[in-house]
């Protein structure tokens, strides 16, 4: 077996297979637009959500209340 002829013929079988998942594409992008939307749309990063001082201020009383009882909870069972 001549490996240039092998990856020719790999060459070939990897050509069709774009070619075929290229039109596969093309007909979802076509069925998209039917529906009244458009398939290019880029992803784009949200705005960044932002916490009041009062929200952070509960969330971290919270936080400590919580790891108090796990402490309390260590110190019992370590005893």
């Amino acid at each position: 077996m001549d490996i240039l002829s092998a990856i020719e013929r790999e060459e070939r079988k990897l050509e069709k297979q774009l070619a075929s998942i290229q039109g596969k594409l093309k007909g979802i992008k076509a069925a998209a637009e039917a529906m009244g939307r458009s398939a290019d749309k880029k992803v784009t990063k949200g705005t960044k959500r932002v916490l009041s001082a009062v929200a952070r201020a509960k969330i971290g009383k919270a936080t400590k209340k919580r790891w108090a009882r796990f402490r309390a909870e260590a110190k019992k069972m370590a005893r």
